[in-house]
């Protein structure tokens, strides 16, 4: 099993004409991914990836003729936040935003119109997620993951592959690798990814990174005490960074004692988090908790 993406999503790619959304879109056709259409306005009715893809003016028209499911946007910030609404408003249950540099502005206008909505957004500004051997849906490289009952949540795109890298080293494979981006305002949280993982029958444990700055991990922490019960192994990133230091992710600021990685590491291990101090020790980490199960 998986959450969220599997071999039956029928996936569209918002700006399939571009540069990115054109290798990246043959990348996860190439993975196995179903890949039904692509949209760009203004080009509806030419074909993409060699032929092999149809392109429609808009998200409705691919939702209604290709019976899309799930949206991956590689589209220019300025028209991003644009395009997530699109999808959203045709009913597209998952859109995947891997876009970086949308004005924050934008984002709290797209989560307001989120919530009168039934789409789930992953991102933006992420790698996307991937289920191995069934579906990639942004830009995580497939080759790196294998199957199995592992899932991983990470704000890092590198420090997601990274994980993988270690867990596959001990010989275990993922269920679902999910990258929700690093900016301020994303679509979903690490909560949300935590109950999708508990409730997936095929998830035996889940792999959680995260970085300083901001109360995420903090929040996921007291849910994982009150509310997950598979073994949850975190890892937070910026250990080294001094206080006020701008990191890699515009949400990575610390502005509070308890957003610093000494503060977080504390709050989840008293939360029964399994913290490891660095990713190398992530897969040996999983797979002795894995044992005491």
């Amino acid at each position: 099993m998986s959450i969220l993406v599997n071999k039956d999503s029928r996936i569209i790619v918002q700006g399939i004409t571009g540069t990115e959304g054109s290798f990246h879109a043959g990348q996860c056709l190439e993975y196995g991914g179903n890949v039904v259409g692509g949209v760009t306005p203004g080009k509806g009715g030419q074909q993409a990836l060699d032929g092999k893809v149809p392109v429609f003016d808009s998200c409705k028209e691919a939702r209604e003729q290709v019976k899309a499911n799930v949206s991956l946007i590689f589209v220019p910030p300025p028209f991003a936040a644009e395009a997530i609404i699109e999808a959203a408003a045709a009913g597209i249950e998952l859109i995947v935003c891997i876009t970086e540099g949308i004005p924050v502005k934008d984002m709290v206008e797209v989560y307001g119109f989120l919530k009168t909505t039934n789409s789930r957004l992953i991102g933006p500004n992420c790698p996307g997620l991937l289920t191995p051997d069934e579906a990639k849906v942004g830009i995580m490289p497939g080759f790196i993951a294998k199957k199995g009952r592992v899932g991983v949540i990470s704000k890092s795109g590198t420090l997601t592959y990274e994980a993988v890298h270690q867990l596959c080293a001990e010989g275990l494979g993922q269920s679902t690798c999910v990258g929700i981006g690093g900016d301020p305002i994303i679509g979903t949280q690490m909560i949300d990814l935590l109950d999708l993982f508990e409730a997936d029958t095929e998830t035996d444990a889940i792999v959680m990174i995260g970085e300083i700055g901001g109360s995420m991990e903090i929040d996921a922490a007291n849910h994982i005490k009150n509310n997950i019960k598979k073994p949850v192994i975190g890892f937070i990133a910026g250990q080294t960074a001094p206080p006020g230091r701008r990191m890699g992710h515009a949400g990575a600021i610390v502005s509070g004692a308890d957003e610093s990685a000494a503060a977080k590491k504390k709050i989840m291990a008293e939360c029964g988090v399994h913290v490891v101090d660095s990713p190398a020790e992530i897969g040996i980490t999983v797979k002795k908790q894995l044992a005491k199960a």
